[in-house]
């Protein structure tokens, strides 16, 4: 045995053993069928280009999991692809002045090899893309059963918009209100999106939470909060201003005649019809529109709101209630 430790020709020499032999790959049937199945799927990443540290971190861990559950004599499929369908394609392909699907793909070579310097114990027999019309046409397929079976609508909603990518960005993509791409001030944008209704399946997601056995309770609150599902009642506040009475939701009706004040998001035509000949409420709501949206930004935020000046009438008292943008 050499002394030293020489990972450029050891390393390689062994892959290139693994490849040749099929040391990972696997079929559905193996040569026992009483052998049991294990299925280790970490997520695909993003070809970008490049590998960086929080890939090796987190394909390690898939891995050492993997290679373990074998050790134990199962039968493991560990597979790899690329999350490759976004608009980051078209945006690095007129940045370098290349087509989008050779930028990606050229970006698939070369992670792919660095993959395969890891080590890793991958089946790259069952690689895929997801900019592969092999691959989406299913999901394509999938939506229009989900369309037939009205399991999907659309509807206008705000979006966190990046008005130099020209793109919609999540709320942990927005940082410190500017696009973590590009550090262009982010606003706050209605725009028609397609949803779908996995409120239909509310309770049936609360009851089968009970059947997992295991989980921690408070990964398990977690779920049922991300669920969100609650019971109560739909009210409806006429206001003299508008054809249609503002509908409010809650959860105490029994507290209705407390009623102060209702709010509205700065984007409701309500607070919109506001703005028109108020500069004050204009400019709340411009701000509103560049705000932090992070669930850790909300949580420590300053609750702001103006009053609209306008009225709504209690449904039960006939009083006057102030309507606020917040």
């Amino acid at each position: 045995m050499q002394e030293n430790y020489q990972p450029l020709s050891i390393e390689q020499d062994v892959q290139a053993a693994w490849d040749v032999l099929g040391v990972f790959n696997v079929s559905e049937s193996s040569a026992n069928d009483t052998q049991e199945k294990y299925y280790c799927l970490s997520m695909f990443p993003y070809p970008s280009g490049k590998l960086h540290m929080g890939h090796v971190r987190n394909y390690t861990i898939g891995d050492v999991i993997s290679r373990y559950q074998r050790m134990l004599g199962k039968n493991v499929l560990q597979p790899m692809g690329w999350d490759a369908f976004g608009l980051p394609a078209e945006n690095a392909a007129m940045q370098h002045g290349v087509h989008p699907a050779d930028w990606t793909y050229q970006n698939i070579d070369y992670m792919r090899d660095q993959l395969k310097r890891l080590g890793f114990g991958y089946d790259w027999n069952r690689e895929l893309a997801t900019c592969d019309p092999d691959y989406y046409k299913w999901e394509q397929w999938f939506f229009l059963k989900l369309l037939a079976k009205g399991l999907v609508y659309k509807k206008t909603a705000p979006v966190n918009w990046c008005p130099h990518d020209m793109t919609v960005l999540a709320n942990e993509q927005v940082i410190d209100g500017c696009c973590w791409r590009c550090d262009t001030q982010v606003e706050r944008k209605e725009i028609a999106q397609w949803f779908l209704k996995i409120t239909a399946y509310a309770d049936e997601l609360l009851a089968s939470l009970e059947t997992l056995e295991g989980w921690p309770e408070q990964v398990k609150t977690m779920q049922a909060n991300w669920i969100g599902r609650s019971e109560g009642v739909e009210m409806d506040f006429p206001v003299p201003e508008m054809a249609q009475p503002l509908r409010i939701y809650t959860t105490r009706p029994d507290t209705l005649m407390g009623v102060t004040y209702l709010a509205v998001a700065a984007e409701h035509p309500l607070a919109l019809k506001a703005a028109q000949n108020n500069a004050d409420i204009s400019a709340f709501i411009n701000d509103c529109k560049l705000m932090e949206t992070s669930e850790a930004a909300m949580e420590t935020m300053e609750k702001r709101g103006i009053d609209s000046g306008i009225k709504a009438l209690h449904p039960i008292s006939g009083e006057q209630v102030p309507v606020w943008v917040a």
